[in-house]
C-alpha cells in the first residue's frame, strides 16, 4: 500500500507535465503564426513656402552701363515686390553673374557683345497664394522694359511644406488603422484571430508634387508595416 500511493503521485504528475508540455507546445506553435501587412495613408496639403527666382539678363560691352541698366532693374523689380504686400525680410538681391564671352577660349566666333550679365531676384515668403498672384502680374514689369526671363533651368521657382510635425501623429495612426483593417480581414479568411503586436515599423515619410501641374500642392504619404501573431 506504501508503495502504491508514491506510485499514483508519479503518475498523476506525469499526466500533468503531459498535459502542460503540450499546451506550451501548442502557444509555441502559435507564436510562430504571424501575418504581416502594411497600412498607407496619403494626404494632400497646400504649400506654405514658395522660392521665386525673378531673372533678368543683360548684354552689352560695356560693364559700368551693364550695371547701371541692372541697378535701375533691380529698383523697379522692388518697388513691383513691396508695392504688392511683400517686405525686405521675403527679399533678397544676389550678386549679377558676369559672363565674358571674349574670356571664353572655346568660343572662336565673332560675338556682338562681349558681356552678358544675369541678375537674380529672389523672393522667399510663406505668403504662397500671393506670390502666386505676383507671379501671373509680372508682365507690368514688361511694360517697365524688364525682360523677366522665364523657363531658366538653373531658376525654378519651387514650392515647400515645412509643417510635417503637424500631421505626422494623425497620418501614422490612420495609417496603423488601415493596417490592422486589413490583418483583421486576413485573420477572418484564416478563420484566426489578431493577437498582440509582434513587430511594427514605421516607414519614411515622403512629400512630392500631387502633379506637374500643380507644384503647390503636396502629397504627403507614409506606410507602416505592423506584424501581428495570430491565435486560433
Amino acid at each position: 500500500m506504501k508503495t502504491i500511493i508514491p506510485a499514483a503521485l508519479v503518475a498523476v504528475a506525469i499526466v500533468i507535465l503531459g498535459f502542460a508540455l503540450r499546451s506550451g507546445i501548442t502557444r509555441f506553435a502559435d507564436r510562430d503564426r504571424a501575418v504581416t501587412v502594411r497600412g498607407l495613408c496619403e494626404k494632400e496639403v497646400p504649400a506654405n513656402k514658395v522660392t521665386w527666382p525673378i531673372v533678368t539678363k543683360e548684354m552689352g560691352n560695356d560693364l559700368p552701363t551693364i550695371y547701371t541698366k541692372i541697378q535701375a532693374n533691380n529698383q523697379a523689380i522692388l518697388s513691383f515686390l513691396k508695392s504688392n504686400g511683400l517686405t525686405d525680410s521675403e527679399i533678397s538681391v544676389n550678386p549679377p553673374s558676369v559672363y565674358d564671352q571674349m574670356a571664353d577660349r572655346y568660343n572662336s566666333s565673332d560675338v556682338r557683345f562681349r558681356y552678358q550679365v544675369t541678375n537674380v531676384v529672389v523672393v522667399t515668403s510663406e505668403k504662397v497664394d500671393q506670390v502666386r498672384e505676383l507671379i501671373k502680374k509680372q508682365t507690368e514689369l514688361l511694360r517697365q522694359g524688364i525682360a523677366v526671363v522665364a523657363g531658366d533651368y538653373n531658376y525654378q521657382t519651387t514650392y515647400e511644406y515645412t509643417d510635417l510635425n503637424t500631421i505626422k501623429p494623425e497620418m501614422i495612426a490612420e495609417a496603423t488603422a488601415n493596417a490592422r483593417e486589413a490583418a483583421d480581414k486576413f485573420a477572418s479568411d484564416s478563420h484566426s484571430k489578431l493577437g498582440k503586436i509582434k513587430t511594427a515599423s514605421q516607414g519614411q515619410f515622403s512629400i512630392s508634387d500631387r502633379d506637374q501641374y500643380t507644384p503647390n500642392i503636396k502629397t504627403v504619404r507614409v506606410v507602416t508595416s505592423i506584424t501581428y501573431y495570430l491565435e486560433d
